[in-house]
């Protein structure tokens, strides 16, 4: 059983950093940054791991509303990934760069915008 664990979790943080890649490659502006879309093989352990919380804690929130969070705005669906996300920050460096815990309102534009696809994403597969 615990192997099938794993193998859901890690195909759910593989689908969460597709979503990313799609994000960052549609509404990043000119050139993103090697380690925006480097695929699922290169990404760092805690990014993998990460990537899979992240994944659950969404779909999780989905299933608790019974499908009520399609009547969130792609800001407030954006929001709640990037808190989850922020919260794996915390977990995992001590003391991130301002950055990487940024409040929605201070983060780009694409950021806001890939973290909303990201959520909807997510929603397809519930």
């Amino acid at each position: 059983m615990s192997d099938f664990k794993d193998t859901v979790k890690a195909e759910q943080g593989r689908v969460f950093r597709e979503a990313w890649i799609a994000g960052v490659t549609r509404h990043y502006p000119g050139e993103p940054k090697a380690g925006y879309i480097a695929p699922w093989e290169e990404t760092p352990d805690w990014e993998r791991e990460s990537a899979a919380t992240v994944y659950g804690q969404v779909y999780a929130f989905i299933e608790a509303t019974d499908g009520g969070t399609a009547k969130l705005t792609r800001s407030q669906k954006g929001r709640f990934v990037a808190l989850c996300w922020i919260g794996q920050i915390f977990k995992y460096f001590p003391d991130p760069k301002p950055a990487y815990v940024a409040d929605w309102d201070d983060m780009p534009p694409w950021q806001q915008e890939t973290d909303a696809d990201i959520f909807e994403r997510i929603e397809r597969d519930t």
